[in-house]
C-alpha cells in the first residue's frame, strides 16, 4: 500500500490518538496530528495540508460541514458503540445496561451525529465489573485501532462505505441521549454493587453526583467492601479512601470532587483530602502489606505476595498517579518486601495506567503548589532509589501506559516487560521540568545518550515495540490483563538463569551507586529551578493540566512535514478548475 497523508482530528492527543499514531507510522504511513481548538482554524489546517483522509479517533466536536461536505477527502469518526448506536454517552450506557457484547464503529462524519456510512466495525466480550477509563484503554481501543487499519486499508482499496440501515436485522444499535446526573442517581440505601456500577459508567468524566457528609460531590475510583453500617456513613479511612456503607454492603470512594460554586473550578482529589475536616474519629486503617494478607477481591492500593522465590508487589494508584503520601507508603512496602527472603521482586501497575508520575491535582491543590511539588519528586525519587538498590533482581512490569516518570520509575529495574499495546512518553519538557527519577541514570543505561537526549528532546510517544527495539524495555507480554500477570510471573520466576537477562543481572552487579547519586543531586538540582522557581512555567502547565484547559493550538512536534507545507486549498483547486 502507498504511504497516505492521513490526518487525525481529535481534541486531544490522548491514550487512543497517540496508538493510532505510532501504528500508523509504524505500518508506513506518515500521519499528522490537528488538535481541535476553533472552527474556523481546524478547517483551514486540514484544507491547506492536502490530506487524503481525515480520521477522529477521540472528537468531541462535531465536524464543521466545510470539512464533511468534501467526499474527495473522507472524514472517519471513530465511535466507541456498536453499529447503529449513537450518542456521545455510547459507553456510560453500555455499562450501566450490563451488555455482554459491545465494539466500535467507523463512521463517515455527516451533518447528523453518528449517522454516517459504515466504514467498520469490530466488536467484543464486554469485561464484567469494568469501568468506563478501564473499558475505554483496553478493549474499546484495541478494537478502535483493528477499525483505523481497516479504513486506511479500505480507502487505499476505493471502498465505498455502507449507508446506515435501521431496518437491517443485524443492526441493532440505536440513538442514545447523552447520559445525565438523574440517570447515574442512586441513594446510599441501593445495594452496592449498583452504586459501584454508576460510579464506574461515569469514570473519567463526568463522575457521579452524590450527597456524602452533608455536602455534594462527584464520585470516583469506587471498591466493593462487605461491611456494613447505616447508610450513607463513613466507616472506615484506608490510604487515600473512605468507606461508605450502602444498603447491603459498603464501598471504598478513592476520589471526589466537590461541586462547584458559581465561578468556581474544582477538580479529583483523593478522597481522604477532599473530607479531611469531616474525618475526625473515624477508624483508620492499617494497609501496610505486613499486615494485610494478599487478595485482590479487597480494596489494596499496595499488596504483595510471594511464589517461589519471586516477590511480587502491585501499586494501583488511581489514573496513575503518584502522591507524595502514595510514594511513601509505597516507599514503607518497598522496604519490606526487599526484606524478605526472595531472588526477584516483581514490581508491576494495577488495571489503569502504570505510573504518570507525580500527582499534579494535589500539587495544584497545595497551598504552596511548588513546594508540594518539591516534596512530591523526591518522594518519587525515593520510590525509585529503593529499586535500584535492591539485593534482589528487580522486575518492572508495564500493565499500563506509562508517561514521564512513571515510565523512568519501571526503568529503575532491572529488567522492564510491558504488556503488548501500550505507549510510553519518556519526556518531562512539555510539563515545563528537567526531570528527575534519576532518569539521566536509568535511560542513557538502557538506552544509550544519544537516544536518551532524542527521548526526552522531541517529547514523542513510543509503543511497546519501539521501545523494545530501543532496548527500553527486554520483553513483550500478552494483551489481556490476566494473561500478562501470569506470564510476567513465568519470566520472573525464570530470569535468574535466562540467557536473556544475562546482560541485565551483570549491569545490576556493575552499579555506581555513588554515580547514582550524583545524578540525584543534579536533577534535584535542576528541579527546584522548574518547580519551586517556576523557571519553565509548570505552574501554568501544571493549572492547566489540572483544569482541563484546552490548547489554543495543535503541537508543532505532532505535524508532519507535509501538513505543514502549503498547498492549494480545495477551493482555489475548484476555482482552477
Amino acid at each position: 500500500m502507498r504511504s497516505l497523508k492521513i490526518l487525525l482530528l481529535s481534541s486531544a492527543f490522548n491514550g487512543l490518538t497517540q496508538r493510532a499514531w505510532l501504528d500508523l507510522r509504524q505500518a508506513g504511513h506518515d500521519p499528522s496530528v490537528v488538535v481541535f481548538t476553533d472552527e474556523a482554524s481546524v478547517c483551514r489546517h486540514v484544507e491547506d495540508s492536502g490530506a487524503d483522509l481525515v480520521i477522529c479517533p477521540f472528537l468531541k466536536d462535531r465536524v464543521p460541514r466545510q470539512l464533511w461536505s468534501d467526499v474527495q477527502r473522507p472524514v472517519v469518526i471513530i465511535h466507541p458503540g456498536i453499529v447503529g448506536d449513537r450518542g456521545a454517552s455510547a459507553l456510560d450506557w453500555a455499562i450501566t445496561g450490563q451488555l455482554s457484547r459491545w465494539g466500535v464503529t467507523a463512521l463517515q462524519a455527516v451533518e447528523e451525529m453518528d449517522a454516517g456510512p459504515i466504514w467498520s466495525t469490530c466488536e467484543f466480550d464486554m469485561p464484567t465489573d469494568v469501568r468506563k477509563s478501564e473499558l475505554y484503554n483496553g478493549p474499546v481501543s484495541d478494537a478502535a485501532m483493528v477499525c483505523i487499519r481497516d479504513v486506511v486499508q479500505k480507502f487505499a482499496n476505493g471502498f465505498v462505505p455502507v449507508p446506515l440501515d435501521y431496518t437491517q436485522p443485524n443492526v441493532i444499535g440505536r440513538l442514545q441521549p447523552n447520559m445525565t446526573q438523574a440517570d447515574r442517581t442512586f441513594s446510599w440505601f441501593d445495594c452496592a454493587s449498583f452504586i459501584k456500577r454508576s460510579i464506574d459508567a461515569a469514570d473519567g468524566q463526568p463522575g457521579v453526583l452524590a450527597s456524602l457528609e452533608g455536602g455534594q460531590y462527584y464520585l470516583y475510583d469506587a471498591h466493593l467492601d462487605s461491611r456494613q453500617g447505616t447508610p450513607g456513613a463513613i466507616l472506615a479511612v484506608q490510604d487515600d479512601a473512605v468507606l461508605v456503607a450502602a444498603g447491603d454492603r459498603s464501598l471504598w470512594i478513592g476520589s471526589l470532587k466537590r461541586k462547584a460554586q458559581p465561578g468556581e473550578e474544582t477538580f479529583k482529589l483523593p478522597a481522604r483530602q477532599v473530607l479531611a475536616e469531616q474525618l475526625a474519629g473515624v477508624p483508620v486503617l492499617d494497609s501496610s502489606i505486613a499486615h494485610q494478607a494478599f487478595n485482590t477481591l479487597v480494596y489494596q492500593p499496595i499488596r504483595y505476595r510471594e511464589v517461589g522465590h519471586v516477590g511480587e508487589l502491585t501499586f494501583e494508584f488511581y489514573n496513575g498517579a503518584m502522591s507524595t503520601e502514595q510514594c511513601q507508603r509505597l516507599v514503607a512496602a518497598l522496604r519490606w518486601a526487599k526484606a524478605r527472603d526472595t531472588q526477584v521482586l516483581l514490581i508491576k501497575g494495577g488495571r489503569g495506567s502504570f505510573s504518570n508520575g507525580v500527582h499534579l491535582n494535589v500539587i495544584q491543590a497545595a497551598k504552596v503548589p511548588g513546594l508540594e511539588a518539591w516534596a512530591n519528586i523526591q518522594a518519587i525519587d525515593d520510590v525509585c532509589l529503593e529499586l535500584l538498590t535492591a539485593r534482589q533482581l528487580v522486575i518492572s512490569g508495564l500493565t499500563g501506559s506509562a508517561g514521564a516518570g512513571g515510565v523512568m520509575l519501571a526503568l529503575a529495574a532491572d529488567v522492564v516487560l510491558a504488556r503488548e499495546g501500550v505507549v510510553l512518553n519518556p519526556h518531562y519538557q512539555t510539563m515545563g521540568l528537567y526531570g528527575s527519577e534519576y532518569w539521566t541514570y536509568s535511560l542513557p543505561r538502557a538506552v544509550g545518550s544519544e537516544i536518551a537526549h532524542k527521548l526526552t528532546e522531541e517529547c514523542l510517544p513510543i509503543s511497546a515495540l519501539q521501545a523494545k527495539q530501543y532496548a527500553m524495555i527486554q520483553g513483550i507480554g500478552p494483551r489481556c490483563p490476566d494473561a500478562f500477570g501470569l506470564w510476567l510471573m513465568q519470566q520472573a520466576s525464570s530470569a535468574l538463569s535466562d540467557e536473556k537477562y544475562l546482560h541485565a543481572r551483570a549491569r545490576k552487579a556493575a552499579m555506581d551507586i555513588q554515580q547514582v547519586e550524583r545524578c540525584r543531586e543534579q536533577e534535584l538540582a535542576q528541579m527546584q529551578l522548574d518547580m519551586v522557581q517556576n523557571r519553565q512555567q509548570f505552574a501554568q502547565k501544571c493549572q492547566g493540566f489540572v483544569l482541563k484547559r484546552k490548547t489554543c493550538q495543535s503541537p508543532q512536534r505532532l505535524m508532519a512535514a507535509w501538513a505543514l507545507s502549503p498547498h492549494p486549498t480545495v477551493q482555489q483547486n475548484r476555482e482552477s478548475a
